[in-house]
Parts: C-alpha cells; sequence; structure tokens
C-alpha cells in the first residue's frame, strides 16, 4: 500500500470530523428569530391583504384599499424574491470557492 495513500486518507478523515457541526450547538439566535419574524410578518401582510381584496370582491371593501392592498402585496413579494435571489446567488458563489 502506498503511504501516501494511506496519509491522504487519514487527513481526510480528520478534516470530515472536523467540518461536521457540532450535535450540540444551536444556531445563533438572533439570525433564526429575525427569520422567523421576516417570515411572519410576511405571511402576515399575504393575509391581511387577502382578507382585503376578498371583502373588495364581495363589495364590502372601498376600491382605494383593495388597491393599497395589492401594491403592498406586489411590493412583500417582490421583497422575498429578491431575498431568495440573493441566497441562491451567495450559495453559487460559496460552490465557485475552490476547495
Amino acid at each position: 500500500m502506498d503511504v501516501k495513500a494511506t496519509l491522504a486518507s487519514q487527513l481526510y478523515s480528520q478534516a470530515q470530523a472536523a467540518a461536521r457541526p457540532d450535535p450540540r450547538s444551536t444556531p445563533a439566535p438572533g439570525v433564526s428569530e429575525a427569520f422567523r419574524a421576516a417570515t411572519d410578518d410576511f405571511m402576515q401582510t399575504l393575509r391581511a391583504n387577502e382578507a382585503t381584496v376578498t371583502a373588495g370582491l364581495a363589495g364590502r371593501a372601498d376600491p382605494q384599499a383593495v388597491v393599497e392592498a395589492l401594491a403592498a402585496t406586489e411590493m412583500a413579494v417582490q421583497t422575498a424574491v429578491a431575498v431568495r435571489d440573493k441566497v441562491v446567488e451567495a450559495y453559487q458563489e460559496i460552490l465557485r470557492m475552490p476547495v
């Protein structure tokens, strides 16, 4: 057996163990809470605006309120898409990094 291959195998095993996340660790509380708050806010905005548009279709809401709800929904969706695009871009950048 080649000594270089054995050494490479041992180094790979050590690197794999070092790269494995610690199961006892938890993500930073600020990041997960901020993401949860952002998604909750997004969903609340969509639900409230959906209710306004539904009431407008039934004739129980002012047309101006319906237009404002649609504009707010459009802005929320555009923001979510922009965040998604940035996350995908960051992921692709990580994939392009040399190992």
